[in-house]
């Protein structure tokens, strides 16, 4: 089911005001939308400028990785439950997407670590030269703590710590 608004409010996770919960459609304009409106809001607009960075790419990441593999071709949704704890900010992710092959994160290597990679030096680097993707859940793996995977009945679950 998808809403007319690329994103409704759900209950505060805690009921304190120190956390974030949305649900948002699973296509990239949506995913845009959403990410803007949640980084308008506490605990995300409220975060220092090197802390806020570091949780738009993971979440950025995260949610475009639903929206092209998890749901690939069909609609859905995509729950974002987020709270600011002393470990940092805690995140929730859920969809009801494809699972994760074989029931696991991907290894998230450096890309220089990939088969195929070019050997680039700094000095011979051209944009055109760079491979497309692969690097969102090395970006993933290394900007967050505490990242866990589970598949319960139809549902994927993501937890993450993002640092602060």
């Amino acid at each position: 089911m998808l809403w007319p608004c690329p994103m409704m409010p759900a209950p505060d996770p805690g009921g304190t005001g120190a956390g974030f919960a949305c649900v948002l459609a699973a296509d990239p304009l949506s995913v845009r939308a959403g990410l803007a409106l949640m980084f308008s809001k506490a605990p995300l607009s409220l975060l220092a400028p090197d802390h806020r960075t570091t949780a738009e790419v993971v979440l950025a990441e995260v949610l475009n990785n639903i929206v092209e593999h998890a749901y690939a071709e069909r609609q859905g949704s995509i729950s974002v439950t987020m709270r600011r704890t002393g470990a940092g900010l805690e995140c929730l992710v859920t969809d009801e997407g494809n699972p994760m092959p074989g029931g696991q994160l991907p290894v998230g290597k450096h890309p220089a670590q990939r088969e195929g990679f070019p050997d680039l030096r700094l000095g011979d680097m051209q944009l055109g030269d760079l491979p497309e993707g692969g690097f969102g859940w090395y970006l993933i793996r290394r900007l967050t703590r505490d990242l866990e995977y589970s598949r319960h009945g139809q549902q994927n679950r993501l937890g993450f710590v993002v640092p602060i």
